[in-house]
């Protein structure tokens, strides 16, 4: 199969972009300094190829995701970094060997863990994003109740995603101190072996914790793109001309990919030397005009809901056309 061959519109991925921000990623956090974040691109195809760099640790946002690296024997050592409030799952999990590991913030998320099986938590603290995570002044309580419960508290975590996107690498790294300052006092009065946090965007910032959740990095988006990191644009969603107006003067050109085919709430998809005007649930109207029939990669603003859009993804020699491999989404949904 090769490009040209496939029903558009399809989600892309340049095998050469991908393998640079693997080897790119590996050098800079060799093995258990990353865990991986899964919900970035939601397929175990890709994870293998991150497990293969020396990252056996994930995280995952959803049971489903953990149920699924578990399944391709890839659950040594999972964290489901988000508060539920029915574990059962995630307790069958660790009944059936696998090790993992669950965010808890409430007295509530602490009792779910405990009924539902779990063994071991960590205190998610709030370091500045208004989401989940308990006031760090209330860290040591909740982990002197989870013990009392049983459980194993293996540290802490604090994410600052409010930090992760900020375009200047100055005020990024001020406002990740700020924010790392949180987790430091908070892990001191909790105790455990591990800190975990970060993204893609304080990869290199975050400097206090012993892992990095970075996800967005192994395929990249636009929105990330304007960071300077270096990191290449690796996924596309492939897209047909299938219209084009061209009045006496300006034009445009609509391609079959709309709404249902990008995660929007990081603006509007890219596509090089042109300029996208907007977006409806099926079309993706643009400048300048293209002929009919003729394809156009589209590069995703925001890469995680994206993913989440489409059942595969393609990985492919762009040079040369050729379709390597076909992966399936295979973590989608709950």
């Amino acid at each position: 199969m090769r490009l040209p061959d496939l029903p558009t519109p399809a989600l892309v991925v340049d095998s050469e972009a991908l393998e640079h921000n693997l080897a790119t990623m590996t050098a800079a956090l060799p093995g258990d300094r990353l865990r991986p974040h899964i919900k970035a691109h939601k397929c175990t195809s890709l994870a293998r190829r991150q497990a293969l760099g020396g990252h056996l640790g994930f995280t995952c946002a959803t049971v489903r995701e953990c149920e699924g690296l578990a399944a391709a024997g890839l659950g040594s050592d999972l964290l489901l970094a988000n508060e539920i409030l029915d574990a059962r799952r995630v307790g069958a999990l660790v009944e059936a060997g696998h090790r993992v590991t669950l965010t808890v913030d409430s007295p509530e998320t602490i009792e779910a863990a405990a009924a539902g099986g779990v063994r071991e938590v960590l205190i998610d603290v709030n370091v500045g994003l208004p989401r989940c995570g308990c006031a760090p002044e209330d860290a040591a309580t909740l982990a002197d109740l989870a013990r009392s419960r049983g459980l194993t508290v293996r540290g802490v975590q604090g994410y600052e995603g409010h930090v992760v996107g900020i375009e200047s690498a100055e005020s990024r790294a001020e406002q990740c101190r700020i924010s790392m300052a949180l987790l430091v006092a908070a892990h001191e009065a909790v105790g455990g072996e591990l800190m975990t946090g970060g993204g893609t965007g304080t990869y290199r910032l975050n400097t206090w914790v012993d892992e990095i959740q970075a996800g967005s990095y192994v395929l990249m988006d636009t929105a990330y793109g304007r960071l300077g990191l270096p990191f290449r644009q690796a996924v596309f969603v492939l897209a047909t001309v299938i219209s084009t107006s061209r009045p006496p003067s300006g034009g445009w050109s609509v391609a079959n990919a709309g709404l249902k085919a990008f995660g929007m709430d990081h603006g509007l998809p890219s596509i090089e030397g042109s300029n996208v005007w907007f977006c409806s649930d099926e079309h993706l109207t643009f400048d300048p005009p293209r002929p009919v029939g003729e394809r156009v990669l589209v590069a995703p603003a925001h890469i995680d809901p994206t993913l989440a859009y489409h059942e595969r993804m393609y990985l492919a020699d762009f040079a040369s056309g050729d379709v390597l491999e076909t992966w399936p989404i295979d973590l989608r949904g709950w």
